[in-house]
């Protein structure tokens, strides 16, 4: 238990009832003091650990360090509350930290190396796909290329019999103007294959062997045709026979060639495809009257 504080000393008794009296009646009764609790920062108060931690060990207090313990506990209970609302707790951090988001910083990945590989092949694909456009336009604009044109300015009919109503017999002679339109290319004519139809019925066929045409160069080729023992329908018999005794019989003429041009070290291949209508007088003496050519693609 905690010593009780000493009683406290009685007075003098040398003072007479009369001077009390006196002095009581003389000055006026004043309320006593009000003590006003001041507010301290908390650095104003400075309590070392150490003086807390002795006067919890010491079992024994003297009076004047009771009261004076008595006295600073209020004014540390103030202190530490403002201190509280002064500082935030830890605990106000720990959640911001919690929920703030956490960023990550991601390497970059490495782009594999057949990606890698295959972009560039496509873009030296583009390159030369781009390089060998232009480079066409530009020959095609200084060349400017033109098939070659096939004609036939002469032609004569023959012979024209039939050993039976449907086997037709024939000798027909046409002389073909092959003509290279180009400035500045060479042609060779690979394949060379000329058909001759009477009413859309093919009767004689001959081919010629491949020659080569210079810039602006024209060719002509005698072609014999003969037709022996053909046979034909009857009513294309009986129209041939018609047209022979009218003196005015119509043959088509049809040409298939296989076409290299050359320019230098390119060239290119294609197939050209001629038409020819025929308008010829009756054999033996049979000579053309009329014609009409057409070559494409």
């Amino acid at each position: 238990m905690l010593p009780l504080p000493p009683p406290p000393s009685s007075r003098s008794p040398s003072l007479s009832p009369s001077l009390s009296s006196s002095s009581s009646s003389s000055r006026p009764l004043q309320p006593p003091p009000q003590k006003h609790a001041q507010q301290l920062a908390l650095n104003q108060v400075s309590i070392s650990m150490q003086e807390m931690n002795s006067e919890s060990r010491t079992s024994k207090t003297p009076p004047d360090t009771h009261i004076m313990s008595s006295i600073k506990q209020p004014i540390l209970r103030q202190a530490v509350s403002s201190n509280d609302r002064a500082t935030p707790s830890p605990n106000i951090f720990i959640k911001a930290s919690i929920q703030e988001p956490i960023l990550r910083h991601t390497q970059p990945r490495r782009t594999n190396p057949l990606v890698w590989f295959g972009a560039i092949l496509c873009l030296v694909f583009s390159l030369l796909l781009i390089f060998f456009g232009i480079a066409t336009l530009i020959v095609y604009l200084v060349v400017k290329p033109k098939i070659p044109l096939f004609d036939t300015p002469n032609a004569r009919l023959n012979t024209i019999y039939f050993d039976a109503p449907d086997y037709f017999n024939g000798d027909f002679a046409v002389l073909a103007n092959f003509t290279n339109p180009n400035r500045k290319l060479d042609i060779r004519f690979e394949f060379v294959d000329v058909e001759l139809y009477f009413a859309d019925r093919l009767i004689s066929r001959q081919a010629l062997q491949p020659f080569t045409q210079r810039p602006r160069e024209t060719r002509l080729e005698a072609i014999h045709l003969i037709s022996s023992l053909v046979y034909l329908p009857l009513n294309h018999a009986l129209e041939l026979r018609t047209q022979v005794q009218s003196n005015k019989v119509s043959y088509n003429i049809r040409g298939t060639f296989k076409v290299r041009a050359t320019l230098g070290m390119i060239h290119v291949t294609y197939w050209l495809h001629s038409r020819c209508q025929l308008q010829m007088t009756g054999p033996p003496t049979g000579i053309l009257v009329a014609r009409n050519c057409r070559t494409k693609r």
